[in-house]
């Protein structure tokens, strides 16, 4: 009788999470649209202080991240292709790595650790100190006023950091090539020969998309924050795992339609 209570259980507490993440994710959309024809509902200062937390204060991690990023990758193929004096394509390499996937991969999963977590917190907390009732009480939309915000932030910030991220990572591979003898104009002008348009703006658009998860991801954290001790600290935790393999999966999915499709 204990198993079936606590299969009972979860299937009760499964179906009430997939019933609140539809109606999340449903509200969510519908303000969308709707600041779409009323932009005035938008509060721009709330998105301006959220994207100055999420982007300028996250360059200095994300840049730094990019930037060992290249050099590891610069070392570890360079090893391998100076046997055959073609350590000149590491160039090419990086660039393909850091533009297509990479960049985008590991900045998001940056953001998803800093600002995800910050969403979640910062929400629950609200709804634990009942100002999230407050504000239903007095006809102000919860998702309109905290949601939209964060997740706009969100997707504006993950270009800036992943461009950033990505020009690290080129310098941090230039810097290996020069010790490896091989002239910096070389490796940029194999940079640019193999940076295409449709790489760059294919990176930045999966870096919208991961930007466009991690902002759903924390705040829905966040509004589902339970009122007890650990309430927030469980919140901001299911922010991070979850954008984290949400990220993964949708950057797996991406991959393998690049692949269909020859792109």
């Amino acid at each position: 009788m204990t198993i079936l209570a606590s299969i009972g259980r979860n299937a009760v507490d499964t179906a009430r999470n997939f019933k609140f993440n539809m109606e999340f994710l449903g509200e969510t959309a519908v303000e969308a649209i709707g600041m779409v024809f009323h932009p005035g509902r938008f509060r721009f200062g709330d998105a301006a202080l959220a994207f100055e937390r999420a982007a300028f204060d996250g360059l200095p991690i994300s840049t730094g991240i990019g930037f060992l990023l290249g050099l590891i990758l610069s070392f570890q193929s360079a090893a391998a292709l100076q046997q055959f004096g073609v350590e000149i394509y590491v160039s090419d390499l990086i660039t393909i790595g850091l533009f297509r996937e990479l960049g985008p991969l590991v900045t998001a999963i940056i953001l998803a650790g800093r600002s995800g977590s910050a969403f979640a917190a910062e929400i629950g907390t609200m709804k634990v100190d009942e100002e999230l009732d407050a504000l239903t009480t007095m006809g102000l939309p919860p998702v309109r006023f905290l949601v939209m915000p964060r997740i706009a932030a969100a997707i504006l910030a993950m270009p800036v950091l992943t461009i950033f991220a990505e020009l690290a990572g080129l310098v941090g591979g230039a810097i290996v090539l020069e010790i490896m003898n091989v002239p910096n104009v070389v490796f940029w002008r194999h940079v640019a020969s193999t940076a295409d348009v449709f790489m760059i703006v294919f990176g930045l658009v999966k870096s919208c998309i991961f930007g466009l998860l991690v902002g759903l991801i924390g705040c829905q954290a966040g509004m589902k924050t339970r009122n007890t001790a650990d309430g927030v600290g469980v919140a901001a935790t299911s922010a991070v795992v979850g954008g984290i393999i949400a990220i993964a999966v949708t950057d797996g999915l991406l991959a393998v339609i690049c692949y269909a499709w020859n792109l």
